[in-house]
């Protein structure tokens, strides 16, 4: 039996797959993510109803497995309170790059085949969808 915060066995399987410069996009329940990732990715489906399973329980649970060079997130409207940034900021460290790209521009970099691994939430606020650049693993 697996010892582990996360016993999903394909998002482990996804998860030991990732290499440095690999994209893992975590998505909010509102991403259409089937035309807007890699066709090479794989679909983790964590999505069973809309506010379960977040994307910050998801991020947190990813956070110990793997390290990230970079986050990259959609821009939000200026005179949007986006709180669920305020939360991955304070879950990643000060030393991760975070980029904010518009719209399309988040698409394009979703749909690149650096992106491996999508992860289906169901996290229903806003501007919620975070893209990770996973970092070489210091031995």
């Amino acid at each position: 039996m697996i010892k582990s915060d996360i016993i999903h066995p394909d998002l482990l399987q996804a998860l030991a797959q990732c290499g440095h410069k690999a994209n893992i996009l975590i998505t909010d329940a509102n991403y259409s993510f089937l035309t807007n990732t890699s066709t090479q990715a794989k679909i983790i489906w964590l999505n069973f109803s809309p506010g379960m399973i977040s994307s910050v329980i998801i991020l947190e649970k990813i956070l110990a497995y793997i390290n990230v060079e970079k986050a990259t997130l959609m821009a939000s409207p200026v005179d949007f309170n986006n709180t669920i940034e305020c939360e991955y900021r304070g879950m990643l460290s000060e030393a991760i790059e975070i980029e904010h790209v518009e719209r399309n521009a988040f698409y394009s970099q979703a749909k690149s085949s650096d992106t491996i691994l999508v992860i289906a939430s169901g996290e229903t606020r806003r501007f919620a969808n975070i893209l990770l650049t996973v970092a070489p693993t210091l031995i």
